[in-house]
């Protein structure tokens, strides 16, 4: 696919801010201090252990979780968890982890859930992307394996014409082959489209592969920022600040 006319100057523009943000679940503060941007056209990578933050931080960001103190704005309004909604009608997209389906409904109707405005145009421009789900979309998303639902969450999300996509961990219990076919459809629809991409993903060298920038948390804190090309050929440096032998 093309990348549209004007798709590197929307790079430039800020999609996502978050200056001093803390973030936690009631008292117990999660992720201190956090500095983010993400740029239209770019795609950060958020990495690090398990109880690291990085899930906390999509769901703050999406406007599910609040902040306990700090900026945080996307597509320059700041977000309100007591208005979540907003922050979707504003442009946000997030793609949980457990990934949220209607497993009585069938692909469509799922897809038809986040659609406003012309539904045909929309499931069109969303299968264009991952045509493997078009001979299923009659089919309920129960039905479906494993990679089909995680194709079916992202669809999903694409099909609500988002400007900032959210990605918690795509390839969770899914083989690394299904992985490798659909990491890289962000890369895509960041270039294409312009959108503004985090990703959480567990699979380090596979997410470096699709990423502008990654961003290390671990226990809440950055411990590691820079290029994703720089540190994918310096396993040395993400073993020593974050994840060890085993992650990689």
């Amino acid at each position: 696919m093309t990348t549209p006319t004007g798709v590197s100057k929307a790079r430039q523009a800020v999609a996502v801010k978050v200056r001093g943000m803390h973030a936690g679940y009631g008292p117990t503060t999660v992720v201190r201090n956090l500095d983010l941007t993400v740029a239209a056209g770019e795609v950060v990578a958020l990495l690090g252990p398990n109880g690291a933050g990085k899930t906390t931080t999509l769901l703050t960001i999406a406007g599910l979780l609040p902040a306990q103190s700090g900026e945080v704005t996307v597509l320059g309004r700041a977000v309100n968890a007591k208005r979540p909604w907003a922050a979707a009608r504003n442009g946000v997209a997030l793609v949980p982890e457990e990934r949220a389906l209607f497993f009585d409904l069938t692909v469509r109707e799922n897809l038809l859930l986040a659609i406003r405005g012309d539904r045909q145009k929309a499931i069109d421009s969303a299968i264009s992307y991952l045509p493997a789900l078009e001979p299923l979309l009659g089919r309920r998303a129960g039905q479906l394996s494993g990679g089909e639902q995680q194709m079916l969450a992202l669809a999903r999300a694409m099909a609500s014409n988002p400007k900032v996509l959210l990605v918690d961990e795509m390839s969770l219990g899914l083989a690394p082959v299904i992985v490798q076919r659909l990491l890289p459809i962000l890369r895509t629809v960041a270039d294409d489209l312009g959108l503004a991409v985090v990703i959480v993903e567990q699979h380090i060298q596979m997410a470096l592969s699709v990423a502008d920038r990654a961003v290390v948390l671990s226990h809440g804190d950055v411990v590691l920022t820079g290029s994703a090309k720089e540190l994918a050929t310096r396993r040395e440096l993400l073993e020593s600040q974050y994840l060890g032998e085993a992650a990689l």
